[in-house]
């Protein structure tokens, strides 16, 4: 009657979907998300998604994130790899170096850290940890 889904046909049909971490909600540890999430809370922890991340204007991310693409209002401390657009919008503070394809950041945005852009670093990146992972 009813046929269990495949791991594959789970995957699918998550990737389009919309997580959202509220205002006043505390996750301590790792996130990761097969599709778009929008923090407008705060995660103690690494984030990794495989589409976008939005971070809003009160959402903190004390870790690292890495992702497709991300816009951030709020604050990040930590490590930002982003493999296309990182764009930095209003009152946005990271401390942390930065790792993207392309990045906008408005004038009222803060940034303190090093500057890592081009596809070439992202890529060059992504093969220098799997390498750590290996070794690990």
């Amino acid at each position: 009657m009813f046929k269990p889904k495949s791991k594959s046909s789970l995957d699918d049909s998550t990737a389009g979907s919309t997580s959202i971490i509220g205002a006043g909600t505390t996750i301590t540890g790792n996130v990761l998300s097969n599709g778009d999430i929008r923090i407008d809370g705060v995660i103690k922890g690494n984030l990794v998604a495989k589409a976008k991340i939005l971070i809003g204007a009160e959402g903190i991310i004390e870790g690292d994130i890495d992702g497709k693409q991300a816009d951030v209002l709020g604050k990040v401390t930590g490590k930002i790899k982003v493999a296309d657009l990182l764009y930095l919008h209003g009152q946005a503070i990271v401390d942390g170096d930065i790792y993207a394809g392309k990045l906008q950041i408005e004038p009222t945005a803060s940034f303190n850290g090093q500057c890592h852009m081009g596809a070439n670093v992202v890529d060059l990146i992504a093969i220098t940890e799997r390498a750590n992972a290996v070794n690990e």
